[in-house]
């Protein structure tokens, strides 16, 4: 089985030497996605600007490899700061729904570019 690479310009593009996404075996690993806006490259401003822009550049990277929300199994987020925690939680779950996936969170000491939110996420169909 072949690796696929999956690429997007309504995502933004890899900020290293990583792509956007990887489907292999019926499975999409996705690298982690920060609130960047895939037109300028610029950094929203605040969580709650950049969670949503997380989760739309998620769901750019899923809707190009064919995926839908209720496919995704696993996320791990990072927050450079966990008192974000509850409003993250709150546009999180209302982006997947009744059809939330497993999940860890964890505190980090920095993010790219300054971020203060990153979520990766593993699909499968």
């Amino acid at each position: 089985m072949e690796k696929r690479i999956i690429s997007t310009s309504k995502a933004p593009a890899a900020v290293g030497p990583y792509v956007q996404a990887v489907e292999k075996g019926g499975f999409l690993f996705a690298s982690g996605q920060i609130g960047l806006v895939p037109e300028s490259g610029e950094l929203r401003e605040g969580i709650e600007a950049q969670t949503k822009q997380v989760l739309a550049n998620i769901e750019a990277v899923l809707n190009e490899a064919g995926y839908k929300k209720s496919d995704v199994l696993k996320t791990s987020v990072f927050l450079k700061d966990i008192n974000d925690f509850a409003l993250v939680n709150e546009i999180y779950g209302d982006f997947f729904g009744d059809d939330k996936p497993a999940r860890s969170c964890v505190e980090v000491a920095n993010l790219p570019k300054g971020a203060l939110v990153e979520i990766e996420i593993i699909a499968g169909k």
